[in-house]
Order: structure tokens, then C-alpha cells, then sequence
């Protein structure tokens, strides 16, 4: 039940913070991911999603903070990592994503960061699955640095519950 109730809450904030998100329906819960799938105009598109156990410092306001693995067979895209913050990151800012010893720059645009380098996504997501945590560091418009921990649990599951997406 709790892990129903997390997977709905975690379904209704993204659909409030990303408007695309709001027809996505909740497909399932491998212990700190939640699965979720919706149709755009390129096809179907099935992503896992979590949020952060952690968010520092505690002394700011971080609003709803996500982290996306996405497949879009339509638009030929497996395992997309995605960041999405509730806030603008700083101009010309990178993310910095922290996972077993490795860390992967990513761009920002807006509220969301991907990998600089697309060919790393899959070095990225295997990084994730063999990791039990993952750390994100960013930089608010406002110039605040800002830094999050993921668990990693139920990646693996969560993942591979949308390996067939079509």
C-alpha cells in the first residue's frame, strides 16, 4: 500500500511540474523507481522515475526534484537519462552526475539536464544498475549549488519492466 500511495504522489507531482507527464499513466513500483508510460505524436514513450532521499542544503526551498530513464522507440531513443529540477538551473551550467567512482557532465537547458555526450547514456544506466546510489550536483539561476542522492534500488527491475516498449 505505501508503495502504491508513493507511486501515485510521485505521478500527480510530476504531471503538476511537467506538463507533458500529465497524461502518463503509473505502471508500476520496483522499490525506489516507479514505471510510467503515455502516447505522444512520435509513439509511445515509457520512462522510470525517482526522487531524491536526500536534497542539500536543507536549508533551501528545493520544490520537486526528478531523475528519468526514458525509451522512445518512435523517436529511436533507449535509455535516455534525464534531470529535472523545480527550478532554472544557472546559465551555461553543467550537472554533474555521480555514480560508483564515475561522473558524467551533463547540460542544462531550463529545468532539465541531459549527458553532453549521448554515447555515454548507455555507460550511464549500466553505472546506475550496478550502483546503489547516485549523486547529483547542480547550480541554481539563483547560484546556489545544490546536491542529491539517489537510491538506485529497483532500478534494475524498473528498467527492465520497459525494456519493450512500443
Amino acid at each position: 500500500m505505501r508503495g502504491l500511495i508513493k507511486t501515485i504522489s510521485l505521478f500527480f507531482a510530476v504531471a503538476a511540474a511537467t506538463p507533458v507527464f500529465a497524461q502518463a499513466t503509473a505502471v508500476g513500483q520496483y522499490r525506489d523507481w516507479g514505471t510510467y508510460s503515455y502516447q505522444s505524436n512520435n509513439g509511445k514513450v515509457c520512462y522510470v522515475m525517482s526522487v531524491p532521499k536526500q536534497k542539500e542544503p536543507s536549508s533551501l526551498d528545493h520544490g520537486d526534484i526528478f531523475f528519468f530513464v526514458s525509451q522512445k522507440p518512435g523517436q529511436n531513443i533507449a535509455y535516455e537519462p534525464q534531470f529535472i529540477a523545480s527550478y532554472d538551473f544557472q546559465a551555461n551550467s553543467k550537472v554533474t552526475v555521480s555514480v560508483g567512482g564515475r561522473n558524467f557532465s551533463m547540460f542544462t537547458q531550463g529545468k532539465s539536464a541531459w549527458l553532453e555526450n549521448a554515447a555515454e547514456e548507455p555507460q550511464l544506466v549500466t553505472a546506475m544498475k550496478s550502483g546503489s546510489d547516485m549523486k547529483v550536483a547542480a547550480v541554481s539561476g539563483r547560484g546556489n549549488s545544490t546536491n542529491y542522492t539517489f537510491s538506485l534500488l529497483g532500478l534494475t527491475a524498473a528498467l527492465d519492466s520497459i525494456a519493450s516498449c512500443k
